[in-house]
């Protein structure tokens, strides 16, 4: 048996070395103290150093801590004998001082008498870099809200992640290996096959706003980017893309739409602008004042068309604090370019999106022609302070929010106190009690109409005595038409109501001296002389009976006689009922009303609808009588001057606070100031009739259009609980 040569050890060792010298792969030989013997040329081509420097380090030495100290652990077991090789995925240090990912693979050499170690490195930082990429993508597409999907160039779903089951609800399992046509609407499924061509021919498709649907049939307004996938040919093997829902973008921007078009016409500047500052809308008016097109402003940042400084200085912690919820407004000066400097008045409102406050409405006032107004109103105000304080009347002034600006010298005289107290407490301090709600409810009332009022009430002079004062109090306007406050007098009128006082007590004392006069007339007539006529017709009608049948003549003239005297019976009857009426003392006013209206008509020969509503059944005598005298006055001066066939009375309770009388003709009418100075004893003695029971009298009338005579009397005054008079 012929014996295998073998070659010689020279020969092995070199090419052993050879091999060491030519390997792509890193390779250390290492004693079991980790100390490298020898090292090939490629480790100290991957990590920078020299043999002999890379020699005189020990393995722990190459890689960060962290890393080193698992490759001991391992080398240590290794060293051990309880493994005889391992493998690790670790990083090491580079001469320039940057690491790289190494692939280490370490095996035990069992050579007597000392034991050796192999380390093999295989360079991995492209790969572990290629790998970090794709983690990294992979987390991106599954983390991103946006549908993600790919797709094969057939239109069949490759891949799906999370944000495309939330838009479209379809699972991944669910939507993979379908059609991309599921996502399409009826009517859009050309647009797939145009998509596909544009795919095939290696072109990208960016922000295609398009509809697909869900999974429940919902339609979806999305943003469409689309990107081809290229194999390492570079030929095209698919798709990927990108679906952004912007379902609420679209609905904002329709509203934004709408709001656009809202206030396009408006003379306000109106703009929009979102949380970059950049113009999202701006009005015809902004622009004019700006002498731009809409193209210079929409879409660009508000820096850049605000003047230099503006934004940074003023409008950008305003805009912010609206940002931030809070409505703001605030008074500037801006230079325009054709019209100058202006005064402006900015207010900002929040408006609320899908996530919160993301935009503001920017609404601008050019207040310039009012601010100009307001100090020529304080300097023509200081002048008229000026003469006002030589007034013999007591002058005041309020602002807007109804507080007392100004009080002239002449009222400080009248109530002691400074200027000062006096604007800081008003009339409210000074005002008699009993007179305070009614004077409050006048003034306010007149500030919500912005009309003037007048009103009598009592205020307490310096020396503590309250007078009577006539208020006349006329509102304050701006040329342009803005209310500033209203401006009054008052005059001291305590002397004249003290007159008009004992006046009215005269002018009572006379009428119930007239009733009074009346009521014995009536009852004379009725009583005596009404029965002397009755009397008298009986003797006639006897002397009638008794003459001969052949005294024609004379039984003529006394049928005539007794007619005559059956009318003046009659007449006199009807007189004493205008003078006192018992009807009215028996049956109260409703009735006694209707009756005299069925008399009048039957006597004069007129149609009077008479109406009554809500009378209450016990009225305060002294009213009874005045309304009573005032139908009565009413209804002659109607039925004997107005021509009308026809007239109206209408007698309307209104609860227990008011009774109203309204007497109306269609009939020639008056001038009612004329008919008072001239002849007209009969209006006024209404007016004073009213006067004493606290009403008043409205007459309504022009020639060739009727009159109507209104009275009005309170009754909530004179009328306890149970519609007694107190």
């Amino acid at each position: 048996m012929q014996e295998t040569s073998q070659p010689p050890l020279i020969l092995t060792t070199q090419i052993f070395r050879d091999v060491f010298d030519a390997s792509p792969i890193g390779i250390a030989v290492e004693n079991l103290e980790g100390q490298p013997l020898f090292v090939n040329p490629a480790l100290c081509s991957i990590l920078g150093f020299s043999e002999d420097e890379l020699c005189g380090k020990h393995c722990v030495q190459f890689s960060p801590p962290e890393d080193a100290a698992k490759d001991w652990a391992l080398f240590q077991q290794l060293r051990a004998g309880s493994i005889d090789h391992y493998q690790l995925d670790k990083r090491y240090f580079r001469r320039d001082g940057s690491l790289m990912w190494g692939r280490l693979s370490l095996s035990l050499l069992s050579i007597r008498p000392s034991p050796l170690v192999v380390a093999m490195v295989e360079d991995i930082t492209e790969k572990k870099r290629g790998e970090e990429t794709r983690f990294r993508h992979s987390a991106i597409v599954e983390s991103s809200q946006d549908a993600i999907a790919s797709a094969t160039l057939d239109g069949v779903i490759t891949s799906w992640n999370t944000g495309a089951q939330r838009i479209f609800e379809y699972t991944e399992s669910e939507a993979v290996g379908k059609s991309v046509n599921v996502l399409l609407p009826p009517d859009l499924l050309n647009e797939e096959g145009k998509i596909l061509q544009t795919i095939r021919a290696g072109r990208r498709i960016d922000q295609f706003e398009t509809v697909l649907v869900g999974k429940s049939g919902k339609r979806i307004d999305v943003s469409l980017s689309i990107a081809p996938i290229k194999d390492l040919t570079g030929g095209v093997v698919g798709c990927s893309a990108i679906a952004r829902d912007i379902t609420e973008q679209k609905l904002a921007e329709d509203r934004l739409r709408e709001y656009e078009r809202a206030v396009e016409g408006s003379e306000e500047m109106i703009a929009v602008v979102d949380r970059d500052y950049r113009y999202l809308i701006a009005n015809r008016k902004f622009l004019e004042m700006r002498n731009m097109t809409r193209e210079q402003v929409v879409g660009r940042l508000a820096p850049e068309v605000l003047n230099a400084g503006v934004f940074e200085n003023l409008v950008q912690e305003k805009l912010d604090q609206c940002f931030r919820g809070e409505a703001v407004r605030y008074e500037l000066e801006y230079t325009y370019p054709d019209i100058g400097k202006r005064n402006i008045l900015a207010s900002y409102f929040p408006i609320e999106g899908v996530k919160g406050i993301d935009r503001v409405a920017c609404i601008l006032l050019d207040i310039t022609d009012r601010k100009m107004a307001e100090a020529s109103l304080r300097e023509s105000e200081e002048r008229f302070r000026v003469v006002a304080d030589t007034a013999p009347v007591m002058i005041w002034m309020s602002g807007t929010d109804k507080k007392p600006t100004y009080f002239n010298k002449a009222w400080l005289e009248f109530t002691g106190r400074a200027l000062d107290v006096e604007k800081q407490s008003g009339l409210n301090a000074i005002t008699h009690p009993d007179d305070l709600e009614r004077c409050r409810k006048i003034y306010c009332e007149a500030f919500d109409s912005r009309r003037a009022f007048k009103k009598e009430c009592r205020i307490r002079r310096h020396d503590g005595q309250y007078r009577w004062v006539l208020d006349n109090g006329v509102p304050r306007f701006l040329p342009d038409g803005s209310f500033v406050g209203y401006i009054g007098s008052c005059i001291d009128v305590t002397d004249h109501r003290l007159a008009e006082e004992a006046l009215s007590n005269v002018n009572r004392r006379l009428i119930e001296a007239h009733e009074q006069e009346c009521t014995r007339i009536a009852q004379e007539l009725h009583d005596d002389i009404n029965q002397r006529i009755a009397l008298l017709a009986v003797q006639l009608e006897t002397v009638k009976r008794d003459l001969p049948a052949a005294e024609v003549h004379v039984r003529r003239g006394i049928k005539q006689a007794l007619d005559y005297v059956s009318n003046l019976g009659n007449d006199i009857q009807a007189l004493t009922h205008r003078l006192h009426s018992p009807k009215l003392e028996y049956l109260g006013l409703e009735k006694a009303s209707a009756s005299f209206c069925s008399e009048l008509s039957a006597r004069h020969k007129v149609k009077i609808d008479f109406h009554a509503d809500n009378i209450p059944k016990t009225l305060p005598q002294e009213v009874s009588f005045c309304l009573f005298r005032v139908l009565q006055e009413a209804l002659q001066n109607a039925s004997k001057h107005s021509g009308s066939q026809q007239l109206e009375v209408v007698l309307t309770g209104k609860g227990e606070h008011e009774i109203e009388l309204t007497v109306h003709d269609s009939g020639v009418g008056f001038e009612p100031e004329e008919a008072i100075k001239g002849r007209g004893l009969g209006l006024a003695n209404m007016k004073e009739r009213l006067k004493l029971v606290a009403g008043h009298l409205s007459i309504q009338s022009k020639p060739d259009h009727g009159t109507t005579i209104q009275a009005f009397v309170p009754l909530s005054a004179r009328m306890n609980s149970t519609g007694t008079g107190v």
